[in-house]
């Protein structure tokens, strides 16, 4: 089997939801988007590292909340297979209004508002994510923490 030479890579994404729309992130020159986060480094938790990442990314602080679930992904990028674990955890980010994205600080990303009803749309990687945003953002408390996989097997 093929693998990354960085081999599993741990991603902390934060849910971000305002006015039934959500905050996604797009990488400039790529279709997909994502929630915002990013990588997981030696030393820290992930609500460390999430927070760390959104100030980063906005330049705004944020509050880390319930964690909601874990997606396993594996995707092809640059024609080399990629594959992680993405933590999510809901999040609020401090002076963001509804509606208006925050510019971003880094020049290879933006951010974008989307209807909870149009992530497909918008290209929301990992696939699972489509729907597990959807019922998250609908509920107030999570009832059971969620695993979802685009993973499969090689053979």
């Amino acid at each position: 089997m093929e693998m990354s030479r960085k081999g599993i890579e741990v991603i902390v994404r934060g849910l971000c939801v305002r006015d039934g729309r959500i905050l996604l992130c797009h990488s400039r020159g790529r279709r997909n988007t994502y929630l915002p986060g990013g990588h997981v480094e030696p030393g820290e938790s992930a609500a460390e590292a999430l927070m760390r990442e959104l100030r980063e990314e906005t330049g705004l602080k944020s509050r880390v909340g319930t964690f909601l679930g874990c997606v396993e992904h594996v995707f092809k990028q640059d024609g080399r297979r990629h594959y992680e674990i993405n933590l999510v955890f809901r999040v609020d980010i401090a002076g963001l209004p509804a509606g208006k994205a925050p510019a971003a600080r880094e020049g290879w990303i933006e951010f974008l508002w989307v209807p909870l009803g149009k992530l497909g749309r918008h290209g929301l990687e990992p696939a699972p994510l489509r729907r597990l945003a959807r019922e998250w953002a609908a509920a107030s408390t999570v009832k059971r923490r969620i695993w979802a996989s685009t993973y499969r097997r090689h053979g």
